[in-house]
């Protein structure tokens, strides 16, 4: 199921909705059909902090070390 943005041209509200393909998306604000579909910019992906850091330390339980910078080996204590 995508992930669309919309502008309900009812209450001139905008939000994102989980879309089904054989469903009718309504405005949960008012609840009109009449719906514009927005272009929104897709987020890269993997881009977060978090994620960088959490990738970081599951290559480090496995062993490899070649993502980090010297800086960051010699705090781990690794040559």
């Amino acid at each position: 199921m995508p992930l669309y943005d919309y502008l309900c041209a009812g209450c001139g509200q905008r939000f994102e909705l989980l879309v089904r393909a054989s469903s009718t998306p309504a405005c949960p604000h008012c609840g009109s059909t009449a719906l514009d579909k927005q272009v929104t910019a897709p987020a890269p992906p993997g881009r977060s902090k978090a994620i960088i850091a959490s990738n970081r330390a599951a290559a480090a339980r496995e062993g490899h070390f070649s993502n980090f910078s010297a800086a960051e080996k010699a705090k781990m204590g690794v040559r």
